[in-house]
């Protein structure tokens, strides 16, 4: 008697409890069924993309051009918009008068030292600013951001008496030591970690008795490596074409790229193709290491993007 009732009672509430439309039943079954599918662009997104690419690559196809050609074929009007017959005569002209070969490894070495230490501090940084708690962190991280409020072009002559006073003029070293750290760097990766580190893996960390620098190369460089990676890439470029302070500090007989193109417009008559080809030099390391990291850099982007 007791089990009719309740079946009686279950059968009641079944049909009392609303149900949904035809319309969202539908809906929610397209949805189920789109779940994992991998969408596919229309023409008109090919379409965009295609255009956006063609703009975007334009500039270094007329520098190609224009090193290619003559400076009067250059200065004519309309311009030429094919390739001539004198691209590598102007890059032999361009790496010979500007020292290219030194001025390359110059950049390399400046660069790739600004770009990892950049990217070991600021990491350092953000995670004492984004999970340690220590007295004056707030008023810490607002003078670090602070910094980015105040022109470059106002410590130039302190820094380059500092430069002086340690022995390090014209020399390689006056360009790196100021630029080791950037106050952009820390506030990204102070960003990063306090939304993508969980404080829980800290605290794992601190019950397995691990002290800060373990945790910080256990567990937050393995998290850290997407956003590392493009402040890398930015850093890099950034200080590859860096132009005012290596000008300053160094002279025409050990330069970086961006002050070895000056030597290319130091005459009278300014061959602009000469010059042209001399840009291009300077472009080429740039994207040969686009072509070979930015797999892995977008790889890592996405990876960072993506929350399990």
């Amino acid at each position: 008697m007791t089990t009719d009732i309740a079946q009686v009672r279950a059968a009641d509430v079944r049909d009392r409890t609303p149900h949904p439309p035809p319309v969202r039943r539908r809906f929610g079954r397209v949805l189920r069924r789109g779940a994992g599918r991998q969408h596919h662009a229309g023409p008109l997104a090919y379409l965009l993309l295609g255009f956006a690419a063609l703009v975007s690559l334009f500039p270094l196809y007329w520098t190609m051009v224009a090193a290619s050609t003559d400076n009067t074929r250059v200065s004519q009007t309309p311009p030429p918009f094919l390739p001539g017959p004198n691209l590598l005569t102007n890059l032999g002209t361009a790496w010979r008068d500007a020292a290219m070969g030194r001025a390359m490894v110059n950049s390399l070495i400046v660069a790739g030292v600004i770009a990892l230490s950049t990217v070991f501090f600021a990491t350092l940084a953000g995670f004492a600013f984004a999970k340690l708690r220590f007295r004056g962190r707030n008023l810490l991280l607002m003078l670090v951001i602070g910094t980015m409020l105040v022109p470059p072009q106002l410590g130039v002559v302190p820094l380059f008496m500092m430069m002086a006073d340690l022995g390090w003029g014209q020399s390689l070293p006056s360009v790196i030591f100021p630029t080791l750290v950037s106050a952009v760097g820390v506030f990204f990766m102070r960003q990063y970690l306090k939304e993508a580190l969980p404080d829980e893996l800290i605290e794992a960390g601190r019950l397995d008795g691990a002290h800060s620098l373990r945790i910080f190369w256990s567990i937050v460089l393995p998290i850290a490596r997407p956003p590392m990676a493009v402040l890398f890439m930015i850093t890099f470029v950034h200080a590859w074409n860096d132009f005012f302070w290596p000008f300053i500090a160094l002279d025409m007989t050990n330069p970086t790229v961006p002050v070895a193109l000056t030597q290319l417009s130091a005459g009278y008559v300014r061959d602009q193709s000469v010059i042209m080809a001399g840009a291009l030099l300077g472009t080429l390391p740039l994207l040969a290491m686009f072509l070979v990291f930015g797999r892995q850099i977008v790889g890592g982007i996405m990876q960072g993007a993506v929350k399990g």
